[in-house]
């Protein structure tokens, strides 16, 4: 059996592939919420190579927030993991020395409130995906369930995001242990203001005295981000190359593409790492890199993994190789993403989309369709939607967008073209199943079912005739010739 990965087997390790800081050697002062492979392959990288460049004591403490599984391995392996790029001609494995410590936010509630109060923590960084949130996706505003009504109201130990976040600013706000930033890492648009709206909104509906309010708007920022990496599932193919790599086994192995960035709003009152040093893009505003990100890559991504896995492909670089999959996306990005928005200065968005195809087409990244497409609901607001809305209002009819719209639509019927069941995972699955009972008779009745979605589907999209019928359109031709014949060129 292989030596597990752990401080005890580092000069095990090829000399190219050790941390470049060791576990333990510094002091925390992150904490991270969502201990997923995307946090691992992305803000962990970006913080150890900023450390190690230019020093501070920013450990981080990765917090799991319910599954204990990755927890568990990473306290086995002393905090260290690796990470392998890969690429279709190899690729390169490093292990990972950012963390000084785990918790698990399910079993222990107070020791992350401590945490969030401790004066030594100046940065929180989230990445816990658009349902943790617990916002609408159509207002951007609190929607608390019973879970976190009782986080924000009652006297048991808080068990959602919202819960924590808002025990520990007041925690921390008691103990006055100095200012902090909050810095959201997920694919929300404005995330930065989400989040601060979130906090804000928690704030009062929790009754919190107007002392405590001042403290939190007056120590406490919520920078926006855009993030950007490739981060597919891990298998054990994953944990294999790790393996082959390193000489030792490592069971929290992550893998990832090559290419990452992070575009980062610098408003941080007690300090932060040196990401610049580690690559990342320091701005005034990360807004329009998000909605960049969000539409041109994500919109494309959302649009593979739902004609991709209704064609039966497995991977996203299968669904792209389709006859006229390229084509389409090259429109649907020139045509209706390109004028949707103000681009960053100097950046074209074909050009963008052009790089993000070239990333989709590696097979080494074998990032499976049907996870891309989990949550629907929650991520094509984002995504698909403010694409169609916005081109719109310019007049534009966005005939590119509606199909991705109408591929969705087809996909959470549960069946691909040859018949072959598909999943629905998505937080609002119960009621897309009812809707779809009672309107799939005819593509014009699925739309109008799918668009009773109000959580999903806005006013201004739903009342719009033309993409009503650009859908039904696409959803027709989708259900009555599958994928492949309404892509053909």
């Amino acid at each position: 059996m292989a030596v597990r990965l752990g401080l005890g087997a580092l000069r095990q390790l090829p000399v190219q592939s050790r941390p470049r800081v060791r576990p333990g050697t510094v002091p925390a002062g992150i904490v991270h919420l969502g201990l997923g492979a995307f946090h691992r392959a992305h803000q962990a990288v970006y913080t150890e190579a900023a450390i190690a460049e230019a020093g501070g004591d920013w450990g981080i403490v990765g917090v799991a927030p319910r599954s204990t599984d990755v927890l568990t391995k990473l306290a086995a392996q002393d905090g260290l993991f690796s990470v392998t790029s890969l690429s279709d001609d190899g690729g390169e494995t490093h292990v990972i020395g950012a963390l000084a410590g785990v918790r698990h936010a399910a079993s222990d509630p107070a020791a992350v409130v401590a945490l969030l109060a401790a004066p030594e923590i100046r940065v929180v960084t989230l990445t816990v995906t658009e349902k943790a949130y617990q916002m609408d996706p159509a207002t951007g505003r609190l929607r608390p369930d019973a879970a976190v009504a009782a986080d924000l109201t009652g006297d048991g130990p808080p068990a959602t995001v919202p819960g924590l976040l808002v025990r520990g600013l007041l925690a921390r706000a008691a103990a006055d242990a100095g200012p902090i930033a909050l810095l959201s890492c997920d694919n929300l648009p404005s995330n930065g203001k989400r989040l601060h709206g979130l906090v804000t909104q928690a704030l009062e509906y929790a009754g919190t005295p107007g002392a405590v309010v001042d403290w939190v708007r007056g120590n406490v920022t919520f920078p926006g981000t855009m993030v950007d990496r490739i981060v597919p599932a891990t298998t054990t193919e994953t944990l294999a190359a790790a393996q082959r790599a390193l000489g030792v086994a490592d069971l929290a192995a992550v893998a990832a593409e090559p290419y990452r960035q992070w575009v980062i709003e610098d408003a941080f009152p007690a300090g932060r790492p040196a990401w610049e040093r580690a690559g990342a893009v320091l701005t005034d505003d990360a807004g329009s890199w998000e909605r960049l990100k969000l539409r041109a890559l994500n919109g494309v991504h959302s649009a593979l993994a739902y004609l991709g896995a209704l064609a039966g492909r497995e991977t996203i670089a299968e669904a792209l190789a389709l006859p006229g999959m390229a084509a389409m996306l090259r429109r649907f990005v020139a045509e209706d993403v390109a004028g949707s928005f103000v681009p960053p200065e100097g950046v074209s968005v074909v050009e963008y989309g052009d790089s993000v195809l070239e990333r989709f087409a590696n097979a080494a990244i074998r990032h499976r369709t049907i996870q891309v497409a989990m949550d629907g609901s929650q991520k094509l607001p984002q995504r698909v939607l403010h694409t169609l809305i916005d081109r719109r209002a310019s007049g534009a009819s966005p005939r590119w967008g509606a199909l991705v719209l109408a591929a969705w639509m087809r996909f959470v019927q549960g069946e691909t073209d040859a018949g072959q069941p598909l999943p629905l995972d998505d937080p609002l699955a119960e009621r897309i199943r009812k809707a779809l009972a009672a309107g799939r008779d005819t593509p014009e009745g699925v739309v109008d079912a799918l668009f009773g979605l109000t959580e999903v589907f806005p006013a201004e999209l739903t009342s719009d005739d033309t993409i009503r019928t650009l859908v039904a359109e696409w959803l027709a031709a989708l259900t009555t010739h599958g994928v492949e014949a309404v892509l053909a060129p």
